[in-house]
């Protein structure tokens, strides 16, 4: 939450596109501390509102925060979502889960007639901070597996594919957020706990981290150069569904 503002107005713009007056039922997959289901609450305080996630200290974030809802702990991939939803909601969560096509076959089983499903998804593959971390990950000292392999995203044609198969009506548009950043190192902290998290769980010792953080930082600085303030532009591009 050190960057909650960036990583919460793509929920706040997807939410005002939704269109539904009452929905009975939401659940907020991969919901983290809460942020995102604390928008849905406010926008539909009458709804009963379930978030799930993998990680056990989110749900035990969320679960601090006094936003009324259900919090379940467990793997979206393979979790069963008992009863039906009005609402399947995800706000950067879908594109750490593998064979995504099965899961949204799996999720639009579970929703109610007339039922949405929306999410926002990361397009971190067309953005350079992708192609540094792949640079860096090639070096023979590193050996790290591809980043596909950590960051199964599709591209904006593969997921109205999957979507189109499934729902009548699917809506899509992308949103190049452009964080004002307060230095080169502001970046890498912002990726310390997303993209960059697979990747710095395979090393062991503090030494390489630090070295893999600092080769890391060289790309940054190259690739996102500083503005006459010293402050950074930080495009970040999300692709954006409402499938119905």
């Amino acid at each position: 939450m050190k960057y909650g503002r960036e990583r919460t107005q793509p929920v706040i713009d997807l939410v005002s596109r939704i269109e539904l007056n009452t929905p009975e039922r939401i659940i907020d997959i991969g919901c983290g501390p809460g942020n995102s289901t604390a928008v849905l609450a406010g926008r539909w305080p009458k709804s009963r509102i379930t978030g799930l996630d993998s990680s056990p200290a989110m749900i035990e974030r969320a679960r601090e925060s006094g936003i009324e809802a259900d919090w379940i702990t467990a793997d979206a991939s393979t979790a069963q979502f008992p009863g039906t939803w009005d609402l399947i909601f995800s706000n950067a969560a879908y594109q750490w889960i593998p064979r995504q096509s099965e899961l949204f076959h799996k999720l639009k089983a579970n929703l109610k007639p007339g039922g949405i499903m929306a999410a926002q998804i990361p397009l971190f593959r067309e953005m350079p901070m992708s192609r540094i971390i792949v640079e860096v990950g090639l070096q023979s000292r590193w050996g790290f597996s591809p980043q596909n392999e950590h960051y199964p995203t599709h591209s904006r044609e593969e997921y109205y594919d999957i979507l189109s198969g499934l729902f009548e009506h699917v809506e899509m548009w992308v949103t190049s957020y452009i964080h004002v950043m307060e230095s080169h190192e502001a970046i890498l902290e912002m990726m310390k706990s997303t993209a960059l998290k697979p990747f710095l769980a395979q090393l062991d010792h503090e030494k390489e981290r630090g070295d893999y953080e600092r080769e890391i930082l060289e790309g940054i600085k190259r690739d996102y150069p500083a503005r006459g303030n010293n402050k950074v532009l930080y495009p970040f591009k999300r692709l954006f569904f409402i499938a119905k």
